[in-house]
């Protein structure tokens, strides 16, 4: 018996050997990322991997991403892996400039990777130019047999029609089958390109849904059954609004773009939508770069924006904004925290909620009463704007609650807008005791008020001379 049992510690003890010998990751725990931050790695250095995106390869996620020289040339497609999405390890610079001669003095720009399982090459393509302007505009292709090795350079390439190839994705669908998205055309299209089998060429155009809509830095995927489309509008390097639209074929039919997130995309621009799935289901991390370039520097000295990506329905999205993701790549699960309190507004004459309809992250989307359900369109905070007066954002969108077009007038109806320094988005709470309070319009010295009295859900939120009635007064309440 005693035999057996040293034997028995002996085994355990060279298991536990031979598993630190292969480096096998740690378990991965919850974690805690500060958005609009630098990131740092393993040794305290600073992740470089703008425009970039992650590919899960086994028990880790590995991050491709653009690092920069000092004149914000191309140096290097840096490759980071990770268990948690917190904790990188730095692996390798996969492409750099001696790579091959064009490469010597390029931009490369938005790196995505994917694998092949019948080549079982890993391919990526990117965005290149000759590194003075932006009228290269091609795609990029290089391989490599492991991830984090080495790549291929392939060449530089336009779609087959000539036109031009500026940002850009990857997706690989369900099938198999790998397309990239493309903006085209001078940047005004965002154009679906099929890939050969071997991922490595252009096979087919797909389809070309928003011609001469400007759209750029796209991100693809798919979430039970529909595909989402995530992009931005052109502006250079400063963050403008974001929006969306989904498909039930790649193929189309799309539906038009819609606003998702506040004007700026919270300081950035989308590059990748992660989807981080676990013991406890499937969520969506929205990947953003806040550009250096936008805020006096460079492409390195950017920062990060990671959020929590929300779906009221099947086919619809919102983006709310938090200053902390919190990721838990066992289970799945990536929720937001901090940034608050939020709180529902309860009207008392009827205690229903103060809502943006449909969920709709759309300048002049309307607001109205209806019953409290939890949902991020009924929760909403307060911001010091001065004086006394806040302004009050939308939780699931980060707009505020705005009399349409300043109108003194009564009757002006009160919607969701993006945040302005204008002082119809400014509003005073007047205490009314039982926990109630008025909200006046800083232009029109109005009220807030549920039009009518009205008891039923959809009643539009209105400004009106301030009186006693119960319709003009709100409770603040936890969300």
């Amino acid at each position: 018996m005693l035999r057996r049992a040293l034997t028995c510690v002996l085994t355990a003890l060279l298991s536990v050997a031979a598993l630190l010998a292969t480096g096998s990751p740690a378990q991965a725990s919850t974690v805690v990322v500060t958005n609009a931050t630098q990131f740092t790695d393993t040794t305290g250095a600073v992740v470089h991997a703008h425009g970039g995106g992650v590919i899960e390869v086994g028990s880790y996620y590995y991050w491709f991403g653009e690092n920069r020289n000092a004149d914000n040339t191309f140096k290097a497609v840096s490759a980071y892996r990770s268990t948690d999405l917190k904790t990188w390890e730095f692996r390798n610079d996969v492409l750099t400039q001696d790579s091959a001669p064009e490469l010597a003095v390029a931009n490369i720009e938005r790196p995505k990777v994917i694998h092949n399982a019948t080549t079982g090459k890993f391919v990526m393509w990117m965005h290149k130019e000759n590194g003075t302007d932006y009228t290269q505009a091609r795609a990029a292709v290089a391989v490599s047999d492991t991830v984090d090795g080495d790549y291929t350079w392939q060449g530089g390439f336009r779609p087959p029609t000539g036109t031009t190839s500026r940002d850009m994705t990857l997706f690989r669908d369900d099938d198999g089958t790998a397309y990239q998205i493309t903006s085209a055309a001078g940047n005004a299209d965002l154009q679906i390109w099929r890939l050969t089998p071997d991922y490595t060429a252009y096979e087919s155009l797909t389809a070309n849904p928003w011609a001469g809509t400007f759209r750029e830095a796209p991100a693809l995927f798919k979430r039970g059954g529909v595909y989402f489309m995530l992009t931005s509008g052109n502006s250079g390097w400063k963050p403008n609004q974001q929006r969306y639209a989904t498909a039930t074929s790649i193929a189309g039919p799309w539906t038009a773009m819609s606003d998702v997130g506040d004007d700026t995309g919270y300081g950035s621009q989308t590059t990748f939508v992660l989807p981080v799935q676990g013991t406890s289901g499937t969520s969506y991390l929205y990947l953003g770069d806040r550009w250096g370039n936008s805020m006096g520097g460079t492409v390195n000295d950017s920062q990060y924006v990671w959020l929590p990506l929300a779906f009221p329905t099947r086919t619809t999205m919102t983006m709310p904004w938090y200053p902390q993701t919190v990721i838990d790549t066992e289970a799945g699960t990536v929720t937001g925290t901090g940034g608050g309190p939020y709180h529902n507004l309860v009207a008392r004459h009827s205690g229903k909620c103060l809502d943006v309809a449909d969920n709709s992250g759309a300048d002049s989307a309307v607001t109205l009463q209806y019953t409290c359900g939890g949902g991020l369109n009924q929760q909403w905070r307060l911001k010091d704007a001065g004086n006394g007066y806040v302004q009050i954002l939308a939780q699931h969108s980060g707009k505020c609650l705005d009399v349409a077009n300043g109108s003194p007038a009564d009757g002006a109806f009160v919607n969701q807008y993006r945040c302005t320094t204008g002082t119809n988005q400014q509003w005073r709470l007047q205490d009314q005791g039982d926990g109630y309070h008025r909200l006046v319009a800083r232009h029109s010295g109005k009220c807030l008020d549920v039009a009518d009295a009205s008891t039923v859900n959809g009643a539009r939120l209105i400004q009106w001379t301030c009186g006693t009635g119960a319709n003009q007064r709100f409770q603040r309440r936890a969300a």
